[in-house]
């Protein structure tokens, strides 16, 4: 099912996929998600230095819109939520994955990647 908050806006795909990424702290929460798995909200606002509570929050419901990253939220005192990446988020890192490769070789000087 294709997403996107603009349909019939895009000129091309990267466009698209573009507007799904745009944020600033968008695709740093999509390689935390792909490195850790599955993240509550203070873990990922602390594998994130200078995010502030308000904009992580704002950017996850806007990746969770996109069909991007699933929240699950357990009916739990004191309240539990995690954050994964779908399929589809799944499919967008792997898409992102050579981009970080040309930044890790011209940007950071063939730094290898973080483990």
């Amino acid at each position: 099912m294709p997403v996107g908050r603009r349909p019939g806006a895009y000129l091309c795909g990267t466009d698209a996929a573009m507007d799904i990424i745009d944020g600033k702290w968008k695709v740093s929460i999509l390689w935390v998600l792909g490195e850790r798995g599955t993240c509550r909200f203070g873990e990922l606002r602390r594998r994130l230095p200078g995010v502030t509570e308000k904009v992580l929050a704002a950017q996850l419901r806007e990746l969770e819109a996109d069909g991007v990253v699933h929240r699950e939220e357990y009916d739990e005192v004191p309240p539990r939520v995690e954050y994964t990446l779908t399929r589809s988020g799944l499919q967008l890192n792997e898409a992102l994955e050579p981009l970080g490769s040309w930044g890790r070789r011209h940007v950071l000087g063939g730094a290898p990647a973080p483990h």
